[in-house]
């Protein structure tokens, strides 16, 4: 995974509730067993026609909005379990999804993928896509250090949650494999100490 840091992104609004995982990726693309290739595919119902061609007015296809920062409805993520759809939005560019709620299977599939779930209140929720979706070249700050996304435009921070141990992965692009790896010295050490080691 890419280490995360600090983002500064323009955002895509898609604020609509209760977006699924079929919806995310339909099950018909679920024909690979690796990450890759999957964000050409990424609301692909909403997205094409059946022709293949882009469908006029979804947002994805419009040229006034663009960005590594997904702008959706409350409760995003739900349905089935499938992590393709984390895979999906991070291959299509995305590094964070900001929603008002998230299904707890997509929050870690997307944790485990890269893709930061940044919740907030939805009363911020909705200030951010009114602001977007009539200024489309607002920026917004991820802080992830200090867990706060910023509105420069607004002068204002908003505080997020997120368990310390993601926050750690995510800063330092450790999947579970590479944190264990990390603490190989540590390990190595606490082993050494126990008084049945031989």
């Amino acid at each position: 995974m890419d280490k995360f840091q600090t983002l500064h992104s323009t955002a895509v609004p898609l604020p609509l509730e209760n977006i699924d995982t079929d919806q995310i990726i339909p099950a018909r693309f679920l024909k690979s067993t690796t990450r890759e290739g999957f964000g050409a595919n990424l609301f692909a119902d909403w997205r094409y026609a059946a022709d293949g061609q882009p469908k006029h007015g979804f947002v994805l296809n419009d040229t006034r909005y663009h960005g590594q920062i997904l702008l959706a409805g409350q409760n995003f993520g739900c349905g089935s379990s499938r992590e393709h759809a984390a895979w999906a939005l991070y291959d299509a560019g995305f590094k964070v999804v900001i929603s008002s709620y998230f299904a707890d299977i997509f929050r870690g599939n997307a944790l485990n993928t890269g893709l930061l779930p940044l919740q907030v209140t939805e009363e911020v929720l909705q200030r951010l896509v009114a602001r977007v979706a009539h200024y489309p070249s607002t920026q917004l700050v991820v802080d992830l250090p200090a867990q706060t996304l910023t509105v420069p435009v607004w002068e204002e921070s908003i505080g997020f949650d997120l368990d310390p141990y993601k926050k750690e992965c995510l800063i330092n692009g450790y999947d579970d494999i590479d944190y264990l790896l990390s603490q190989q010295a540590a390990i190595t050490t606490y082993e050494q100490q126990r008084p049945w080691n031989f």
